[in-house]
C-alpha cells in the first residue's frame, strides 16, 4: 500500500537489529499460524509461547481476535477488510521482528494472495508460515466459540469454511496436523523446526 503523501521519511535508529538480536542471544522472526477456525491456531501459538520462554527467547502473540478489540476494531470480515486485517498486523509483527522478537501471528488469512502479501514484508528469511491442517469437519465439531454454529443459521456472513473459503497454503514451511497430534506435540515439532533452521551465517546469533 502506497502511503498518501510525500512529505514523510522512515527514520533509522542508532541501535540496528542485528544488535538487538546480538544482545538478546537469539534471533528474530514471525511464525505465522494460518488454518480455520477452531484448528488450534491460538492454543499453538500459547504453547509456542511458553516453549520459547523457557528457552529463553524473547516473543510476542498477535493473535486475531485480541487486535480487533483495538488497532483493527473498523474492521469487518469482507474480503478487503481481511486483507487490510493482515496488512496492518504484518506491520506490526514487522516492528517486533526488528525488535530482536519473535512474533507469534494466529490469524485464519485464509487466501493466499494475502499470505503472500504479508510475507513479502518480511522476506523469506524472517517468516516462517506454519499451516495448522485440521478438517473442516473436526474443527466445526469443536466450534470453540460456537461461530460455526451460528454461521450455519446465517448470523454471521463471510465466514471461512462456512461461507467463504479457505484456501491451505501452497508451500508452507511447517505442516502440523491437530486432528493427529496433541498441541504440545505440534509445537515440539515447531522448535525442532526452529532449531534445524538455525542461522548459519558469520556473527549471526542462533534463531534458538
Amino acid at each position: 500500500m502506497e502511503t498518501k503523501t510525500d512529505h514523510i521519511i522512515w527514520h533509522h535508529g542508532v541501535v540496528t537489529p542485528m544488535e538487538r538480536k546480538v544482545l538478546n542471544g537469539h534471533g528474530s522472526g514471525v511464525i505465522w499460524f494460518t488454518g480455520l477456525s477452531g484448528s488450534g491456531k491460538s492454543s499453538l501459538a500459547s504453547a509456542m509461547e511458553k516453549k520459547l520462554f523457557d528457552l529463553g527467547i524473547r516473543s510476542y502473540i498477535l493473535d486475531g481476535d485480541n487486535l480487533r478489540h483495538g488497532l483493527n476494531k473498523n474492521l469487518g470480515f469482507s474480503p478487503d477488510d481481511r486483507r487490510e486485517n493482515l496488512r496492518r498486523v504484518g506491520e506490526v509483527a514487522k516492528l517486533f521482528v526488528d525488535a530482536g522478537l519473535y512474533a507469534l501471528s494466529a490469524f485464519i488469512s485464509p487466501f493466499q494472495r494475502d499470505r503472500q502479501m504479508v510475507k513479502e514484508i518480511f522476506g523469506d528469511k524472517d517468516f516462517i508460515e506454519v499451516y495448522v491442517s485440521c478438517p473442516l469437519t473436526v474443527c466445526e465439531k469443536r466450534d470453540p466459540k460456537g461461530l460455526y454454529k451460528k454461521a450455519r443459521k446465517g448470523e454471521i456472513k463471510d465466514f471461512t469454511g462456512v461461507s467463504s473459503p479457505y484456501e491451505p497454503p501452497v508451500n508452507p514451511d511447517i505442516v502440523v496436523q491437530t486432528n493427529i497430534y496433541s498441541i504440545e506435540e505440534c509445537a515440539d515439532s515447531i522448535v525442532k523446526y526452529l532449531i534445524e533452521h538455525s542461522s548459519q551465517e558469520a556473527n549471526s546469533p542462533q534463531l534458538l
